[in-house]
């Protein structure tokens, strides 16, 4: 019987997992596509929402998203192509998780650019949202 619990216990996790990767599946498909607004669907929607990245920290759902579109859809500038890499996802109990992993972003006409990035995911009723992102870049 603890074999058992142990081995349900084990693909719950698993499964929980997939279910947070599939975020950042998602996030990469929106923001390859060129369509911030999905994109900004894997973020919690809320004033309480944190974005670190640079030296000037943003709150909320909405100022995320307008930092995002100065930064990528202003005049002159193109989301180009994302990818996501060394994705580490440690569950942090039944409704939370921190995932930690490698970004990397081409645009033409533009050096590539890439980092490291946190996140702390949270279980809603809509599905897994990431209430912080914290990203770097590197050099």
């Amino acid at each position: 019987m603890i074999c058992f619990c142990a081995l349900a216990t084990g693909f719950a996790q698993s499964s929980v997992r997939d279910e947070i990767r599939r975020v950042l599946d998602a996030q990469a498909s929106a923001w390859n596509k060129g369509d911030l607004e999905t994109f900004m669907e894997t973020y919690w929607n809320s004033e309480n929402l944190t974005f670190f990245s640079g030296d000037q920290p943003v709150k909320g759902w909405r100022n995320t998203l307008d930092r995002y579109r100065k930064r990528y859809q202003a005049e002159g500038q193109e989301m180009g192509r994302v990818t996501f890499s060394e994705i580490e996802i440690e569950l942090l109990g039944e409704e939370a998780g921190f995932v930690r992993g490698r970004w990397a972003l081409s645009r033409s006409g533009q050096p590539d650019a890439g980092g490291l990035f946190t996140l702390l995911v949270r279980r809603f009723e809509d599905g897994w949202k990431i209430i912080h992102d914290h990203t770097s870049a590197g050099d």
